[in-house]
């Protein structure tokens, strides 16, 4: 299997001025590699902080991804808080200066933006195809701009890189039911198929209370065996099958 987390960076997302749109992205692109998310934190700017969650994360899952941090500012701290917990110095790195001059011109680049050319001593540069300022790897940890056009152009350029899992698939059942009449009977099913990831999703917003039923997994007839259960015990419990 392989699967991934995402550590999310940033006072702003926390204190709810910014709201993330850079998981849901990230989330959809690596279920589309067969790259199961498993994992996603968010935490303030702060250096200890991200030094503790990169070194369980990435010694827990195949990839990581951080997303926010590595800007031009005083609380843009990742990249050295990156070096920190690998061990290594941030030092100048000579191509991502000379892709900032490209961008910018040699007037324009003053010392704010020199310091997004600091990188970790042994990473690689993830292009930035939008505003030059490139993110980085090391080893497995994918270091990448907040900003979510930024972001989703450096993982559109280091996709191809990754390794791919098992395609995931899913199926849908919704009924109309109430959540806790499926409760019991769910849990067996989930309990028989442990291969295959079971999600109860009610909707409030309908006249009469409706639950959706969502099977992801990568074997198709497996996903179909659990459908199948679902739809029985549907009509065990004389609920109504709205849509499949």
């Amino acid at each position: 299997m392989v699967n991934a987390a995402v550590l999310v960076i940033g006072n702003e997302i926390l204190s709810g001025r910014t709201k993330d749109a850079n998981v849901a992205y990230l989330g959809a692109e690596l279920a589309a590699r067969g790259i199961i998310l498993a994992e996603v934190r968010i935490i303030r700017d702060d250096q200890a902080a991200i030094i503790a969650a990169l070194d369980t994360l990435r010694a827990s899952y195949t990839y990581v991804f951080t997303s926010g941090g590595i800007g031009p500012t005083h609380d843009d701290i990742t990249s050295a808080a990156v070096a920190k917990a690998f061990g290594v110095d941030l030092v100048r790195d000579p191509e991502a200066v000379r892709r900032l001059q490209e961008r910018h011109g040699a007037g324009e680049l003053n010392a704010a933006r020199l310091k997004m050319a600091e990188i970790p001593r042994g990473a690689s540069l993830i292009d930035n195809p939008v505003s030059a300022a490139p993110g980085f790897r090391i080893e497995n940890v994918f270091v990448l701009a907040g900003v979510p056009r930024i972001l989703q152009a450096m993982f559109d350029g280091l996709r191809s890189s990754l390794a791919e899992g098992a395609a995931q698939i899913s199926r849908t059942i919704a009924l109309l039911v109430r959540e806790g009449d499926l409760a019991d009977g769910l849990t067996s099913i989930q309990e028989s198929h442990p291969l295959v990831e079971i999600g109860s999703y009610p909707n409030f917003t309908a006249k009469q209370p409706h639950v959706a039923i969502v099977a992801r997994g990568t074997d198709p007839s497996e996903l179909e065996r659990v459908i199948a259960e679902v739809r029985a015990l549907a009509g065990q419990l004389g609920a109504l099958v709205l849509e499949e």
